[in-house]
């Protein structure tokens, strides 16, 4: 029984203790959901301030824009009232103005017009007075003139000659003293030494043994040397050297440094010969680039064609006179600079043309012409400027100034070569007649090479063996002597003439 009520109690606490959880649940929701709805009543009351605070300041913002767009407005208006006012201005004036320059020129058109009413009225009244002269004098105008002019020159004719001779005098003695002050002041700035070319050179060796070696077995050592190189050895008494002589410089100096390092090397023999020849025929090329460039830099010639700098160094080892044509290149090249800033010239003009008048000499045994011609062909396969080509080529008068440059040119390669002691003309005409006498023997077919030895007294004259045979040489002997050099070349004495025809053979074993 106890059980049951207590099961029965148990059951109706349960069920209470659900209803009152129940109601709690209930109030706690009514209460979170008034809680909720206040808050969402006070977020929309702020929203609502919000908005209507930016409305009003959107309202402010907009009232001021407005002001100020009414105020910039305003000012637009102003200022284009203003232009207006201006405009209006200017075209018063523009009107007034073209109201007076049309008043002015109807006015100049009057004066013009009375100005040539005027002058037909003078015209007719000088017309009219010179008929009455006429009439009165029975002269016309040009028997007046004349007449007045003859009796002025008679009057006055010694009175004029002796003032134009004054003139004449003295300008002529004022250019003169002018000319000699600007040449005197171009020679004494450049005040260089001048040493004369020789047509040999020597040779140290270390002991007198060296000869024997460089002579060779039955001399064919020294033969292979002249040959190669075109020059006479000359081996004598004379202790610690031997001479190398050849009227060519450029032959002497090959000879020179192969024999040279044939001493060196020690192994003195034809083959060893040639070779060594050969190396120094590549050494002297690069020595000619050397010395043309040192001349241009020397002479202060820029933008010059390499190629021309090295035809220009080959002038080192040719003469003129005596006189070595390179430093006389550039020596002309200073004068004519000086004479050319001193004339109000073109300095650059006068100096490249000066350093380049020569450089046909270079070439001039090798190709036709005089070295003018040589020369001026030489530069315009180069593309020189027209002005250097026109201020070199008048330097011997073959054609006439056409420049002030041309002039400085000509003066310039005067000055330098009439110098005391710049030349020689004894050994031009020396070195001539070698040149000459090879000429006439490379002249003839079939010949390779030769070579004027023993101061022109001897020709030595290597032919090809495949065109020319052992009869056809002593043939070809015969006429270089008697149909050339006798008959062409002036020469004291007699010149020995040697044919040489050599054959060679060479195979190689691989």
């Amino acid at each position: 029984m106890n059980l049951t009520k207590i099961v029965i109690l148990a059951g109706f606490s349960g069920l209470g203790g659900m209803v009152i959880g129940y109601f709690l649940h209930k109030l706690i929701t009514l209460q979170r959901r008034s809680s909720a709805e206040l808050k969402i009543k006070q977020l929309l009351l702020d929203a609502k301030d919000k908005a209507q605070k930016a409305v009003e300041d959107a309202v402010k913002k907009a009232e001021t824009m407005l002001e100020e767009a009414k105020r910039e407005e305003k000012s637009a208006i102003l200022q284009v009232r203003k232009i207006e006012e201006r405009v209006l201005l200017k075209e018063e004036n523009v009107e007034k103005r073209r109201t007076e320059v049309e008043n002015e020129a109807q006015d100049i058109k009057r004066k013009i017009s009375l100005i040539k009413k005027k002058k037909e009225e003078l015209e007719a009244m000088e017309e009219n007075k010179r008929a009455e002269l006429e009439r009165v004098a029975s002269l016309s105008e040009e028997d007046a003139k004349e007449e007045l002019l003859k009796s002025t020159e008679k009057k006055y004719e010694e009175d004029l000659m002796v003032r134009m001779q004054k003139i004449e005098l003295t300008g002529r003695d004022e250019l003169e003293k002018k000319a000699r002050e600007i040449l005197v002041s171009a020679i004494q700035r450049l005040a260089s030494s001048t040493a004369s070319e020789v047509t040999t050179s020597a040779v140290s060796i270390p002991s007198d043994d060296i000869k024997g070696k460089i002579i060779g077995k039955e001399g064919r050592n020294i033969r292979a040397l002249e040959r190669a190189a075109g020059v006479e050895i000359i081996v004598d008494d004379t202790p610690g050297s031997i001479v190398v002589s050849a009227f060519d410089p450029i032959r002497r100096y090959v000879a020179k440094i192969a024999l040279e390092n044939l001493i060196l090397d020690g192994r003195i023999q034809p083959a060893r010969i040639e070779e060594m020849v050969e190396k120094a025929k590549v050494e002297v090329d690069k020595l000619v680039k050397q010395k043309g460039e040192a001349a241009a830099y020397e002479a202060g010639v820029i933008d010059l064609d390499p190629r021309l700098m090295s035809i220009l160094g080959r002038l080192y080892f040719r003469t003129s006179y005596g006189q070595n044509v390179l430093q006389h290149s550039i020596e002309v090249a200073h004068i004519a600079g000086i004479l050319a800033a001193e004339l109000g010239a073109d300095v650059a003009v006068a100096k490249k043309a000066a350093l380049l008048h020569d450089i046909g000499k270079a070439m001039d045994h090798e190709v036709q012409g005089t070295h003018v011609e040589i020369g001026k062909r030489i530069l315009q396969k180069f593309n020189a400027d027209e002005k250097i080509i026109t201020a070199m080529q008048a330097h011997h008068e073959e054609y006439p100034y056409e420049t002030i440059e041309s002039v400085i040119v000509q003066v310039a390669d005067a000055v330098s070569g009439a110098r005391p002691g710049a030349r020689r003309d004894t050994l031009e005409n020396y070195l001539k007649r070698l040149e000459d006498l090879e000429a006439i023997a490379n002249s003839f077919e079939g010949v390779e090479k030769s070579y004027a030895i023993q101061a022109g007294r001897e020709i030595r004259v290597f032919v090809s063996p495949e065109q020319i045979s052992d009869l056809e040489a002593k043939k070809l002997a015969r006429e270089i002597v008697a149909t050339k050099i006798e008959q062409e070349l002036k020469y004291p004495g007699e010149i020995k003439v040697h044919v040489i025809r050599e054959a060679r053979i060479i195979e190689y074993a691989r």
